[in-house]
């Protein structure tokens, strides 16, 4: 066992805080009231480096994971049964792991007997009909089914956010999209329909990040002609993948994310775009940074390409 506190006044007697775990809270979560009254724990080995405080009197061992799977558990203590886990957070739990991390706001639906608690940050709470079949479960979570995780995405957040999140569920299927279509279908004309049916439709199974996604949907939403993301181009004995492409008019798009400035990543993609502009494509570069800072240039500039190409809007 190591130790976890340091007595910094020379003037007192030094009594050092062990990180002690009893066998019975390892890799476990617990009230910290519970543990302090059955004298599982005192006080000052509860805040010892053992533990991490997850939510007010919810702690857990320390070695667990610090995802968003542990936050909704540790929102699960707290609150009255009957809620399900929904949207991002459901997402997250089907094995969307990007959709949210641990120090996000968990998303639950609450019965309507629940009194909404507004004051709590880490709980973003809604209140909505749940319908048969809307509910599923995971390791003892109740949480939304993926059908109906995509419908709550959609309705709760916009394209940007939510069709990177419903293009992985797609390419992971663990979501059918024609599923999706007849649930829209059943629930036309109720709130949150159009929205659904919106970003399914803007929403690609074939995207491979989150990050692509991400501008796929801005430039459609910019009035840029939908790309294909990872349409393949057959050069030579290579077949290639460009990130989105405009096959008829031999237009790709690259986005060139944070592991392109390492060397072997680097030194490949370059000659793989060398041999799609050798082979008659025009290939654009997207950074991070111009995403974030200059998307009315890229969008000119993808317009512009295309224009070459032959495009007429």
């Amino acid at each position: 066992m190591g130790l976890s506190g340091i007595c910094w006044d020379a003037t007192l007697p030094c009594v050092p805080t062990y990180a002690y775990r009893p066998q019975e809270l390892a890799f476990e979560m617990f009230l910290g009231s519970q543990a302090i009254q059955s004298s599982v724990l005192t006080p000052t080995q509860l805040r010892s480096s053992a533990w991490v405080r997850l939510g007010r009197d919810v702690y857990a061992d320390a070695r667990i994971e610090r995802d968003h799977k542990l936050a909704c558990r540790a929102a699960a203590f707290t609150l009255p049964d009957g809620i399900v886990f929904a949207g991002a957070s459901a997402a997250f739990l089907l094995g969307v792991v990007f959709a949210a991390r641990f120090a996000d706001p968990v998303h639950v639906i609450v019965p309507d007997s629940m009194v909404r608690r507004n004051s709590r940050r880490d709980v973003r709470m809604h209140r909505v009909e749940l319908l048969p079949g809307d509910v599923a479960g995971t390791d003892g979570l109740a949480q939304t089914s993926a059908v109906r995780t995509v419908w709550d995405l959609a309705s709760w957040l916009d394209p940007v956010a939510s069709v990177p999140i419903i293009d992985n569920l797609l390419r992971l299927g663990l979501v059918d999209r024609e599923a999706v279509e007849r649930y829209v279908r059943q629930r036309r004309g109720d709130r949150g329909s159009v929205r659904t049916g919106m970003a399914l439709a803007l929403a690609d199974a074939r995207a491979q990040s989150p990050q692509e996604s991400r501008l796929r949907v801005r430039l459609v939403l910019a009035d840029v002609p939908a790309p294909v993301p990872q349409f393949p181009v057959q050069v030579g004995r290579f077949t290639l993948h460009p990130d989105l492409a405009w096959p008829e008019f031999k237009v790709a798009m690259e986005y060139d994310g944070l592991w392109h400035d390492a060397p072997g990543p680097f030194d490949l993609d370059r000659r793989r775009l060398n041999l799609l502009v050798g082979a008659g494509w025009n290939v654009l570069h997207v950074t991070s940074e111009r995403l974030r800072t200059d998307f009315p240039g890229i969008v000119t500039e993808t317009l512009a390409a295309l224009k070459e190409r032959g495009w007429r809007n």
